[in-house]
């Protein structure tokens, strides 16, 4: 162990790892593109569209726990391995299918690769790095998964302008394939730990609480919190999670150790962590409509436009780290927290009329946010994990984090669109027009220019506009709760020991 930690592979590896979930980042954003090619191609329902993206994210979401025990349990290599042949396998199905039942399949194969990648090289960063690296290489890690979403629309819109919507998944192949080769040569054989035992209704509990959680808040996003199918997820959701709390309590080999969360830095980094992402996750989804509805600019240019989000994401975790040894991981995330509250605040003075310019600054300024806040909140629970709970306890982590990304698209999705739909004018549109108008911004504006009207175009424009205000300030109360939180709760790092052994978790050593 000593070795690894010693040698310049780690540094290649991080870079191996950090290049497989740049794609994953990028498969999250880059189908939404590609939306009306694979209508046309697959005849694909409206419903089809829609499970396109969810049968990824739902298996995601569910499998995140049991693939960090995986990882405990059998090595991190081998499950690296394996997510890297289903990752890669799948990205050839998807680019292959056929018809709408068959790229669903594929894509919900693909959310199970992501699902082992992605816990697992979390959990590898306390194995390869010692206590002083791992802040630097956490950084790095987090900027890689950052730094896909925006990729998506960019390079997916450059790939559908040339070639056919296949394309957008054949990218992934040749990654994977230098992934996969780099990993078997560089990363040291892991044992796993026979200690660590399967605990199937552990899994089968949290999988499908988490899927039925991510499943009826997305759906809330179209039908409302009201639709009945909506609350009975939602319930479900809640029953299935409280009886995995209840199981963990029981279970003789647990899939969680709820002891975890006694430790107060594990608990308050990941639930941290946490709303940096709820915050977030509400700008990558309103940003994207005010640039194509209200400026009328095309996918790529809005890919384009969202970088200084990254720009900014890539300053701060620079910034962070060289003040983090000086100031403490507490003030590094309350400072993360401040600069996104009073970036969001400046974002929800945002009209029709603003320029880019107002918007590329508070957009920036709100990635130096994430990029002070997310990785040193992620250090401080991976930091705090106990050998041979690294796997588990950063699939934790990562599960509350995509949990924390879903509802804030969901709720803070539900604030934009009711402040949008108030902000419409109810006279000049009557009829299926108007309920059309009512969808969504993008059938707004639609509808206004299929009737010619000026006027009805603005109006349109400065209710979504108002509606996205009410959004980003919600967003920035979330900040200004994450920077309260740190200030009460959050430990400061404490001095790392003279021996980093202590931080080796069971499936490397």
């Amino acid at each position: 162990m000593k070795d690894i930690q010693s040698s310049t592979k780690r540094w290649w590896i991080l870079g191996v790892l950090a290049l497989s979930l740049l794609v994953i980042g990028l498969d999250m954003t880059v189908l939404n593109l590609a939306m009306p090619a694979l209508a046309e191609d697959l005849q694909a329902t409206t419903s089809q569209l829609q499970w396109f993206a969810n049968a990824y994210n739902l298996v995601l979401a569910a499998m995140l726990l049991p693939a960090g025990l995986f990882g405990d349990r059998f090595g991190s290599k081998k499950v690296l391995l394996t997510a890297l042949l289903l990752f890669g396998g799948a990205s050839v199905a998807c680019a292959l299918a056929a018809n709408a039942g068959f790229l669903i399949a594929a894509r919900a194969v693909l959310g199970l690769g992501a699902a082992l990648m992605m816990p697992v090289s979390l959990s590898m960063l306390s194995v390869l790095f010692t206590d002083e690296e791992r802040p630097k290489a956490m950084r790095i890690w987090v900027t890689a998964t950052a730094l896909g979403m925006p990729l998506g629309p960019i390079l997916g819109g450059w790939l559908l302008d040339r070639y056919a919507w296949g394309s957008i998944f054949w990218i992934n192949v040749p990654i994977v394939a230098i992934a996969l080769v780099a990993v078997a040569i560089l990363l040291p054989r892991g044992r796993g730990s026979d200690r660590i035992k399967a605990d199937i209704p552990g899994m089968l509990l949290s999988g499908g609480g988490l899927a039925a959680l991510t499943y009826g808040v997305t759906r809330s996003g179209d039908k409302g919190w009201g639709d009945s199918g909506t609350i009975v997820f939602v319930i479900v959701s809640v029953l299935l999670l409280a009886a995995f709390v209840w199981r963990q309590r029981k279970a003789a080999h647990p899939l969680v150790r709820l002891e975890l969360f006694r430790e107060p830095r594990f608990a308050w980094g990941a639930s941290l962590a946490t709303l940096v992402n709820c915050a977030m996750f509400g700008v990558l989804f309103g940003l994207p409509l005010f640039f194509q509805a209200v400026n009328g600019v095309n996918s790529q240019t809005t890919g384009l436009r969202i970088l200084p989000l990254i720009g900014g994401l890539i300053v701060g975790a620079q910034l962070s780290g060289k003040l983090v040894a000086r100031l403490g991981d507490k003030a590094i995330v309350g400072i993360g927290f401040l600069l996104m509250a009073v970036g969001l605040g400046l974002g929800a003075l945002t009209d029709v009329s603003t320029g880019y310019g107002y918007i590329a600054f508070w957009v920036a300024l709100g990635g130096v946010g994430i990029g002070f806040a997310l990785p040193a909140a992620m250090d401080a629970a991976l930091g705090a994990l106990p050998p041979g709970s690294s796997g588990v306890g950063s699939a934790l982590t990562m599960a509350m984090r995509q949990v924390g990304g879903t509802l804030g698209v969901a709720l803070l999705g539900a604030i934009l669109n009711a402040a949008y739909r108030g902000g419409l004018p109810a006279a000049q549109v009557t009829g299926e027009a108007a309920e059309a108008m009512r969808t969504n911004v993008t059938a707004g504006v639609a509808v206004a220019k299929q009737m010619k009207s000026a006027d009805l175009l603005a109006a349109v424009q400065s209710a979504f506009a108002s509606g996205m205000d009410a959004m980003l300030w919600a967003s920035g109360g979330i900040a200004i709760l994450g920077l309260l939180l740190t200030m009460a709760f959050l430990k400061n790092r404490k001095k790392a020991s003279s021996s980093s052994e202590t931080n080796v978790p069971a499936n490397m050593v």
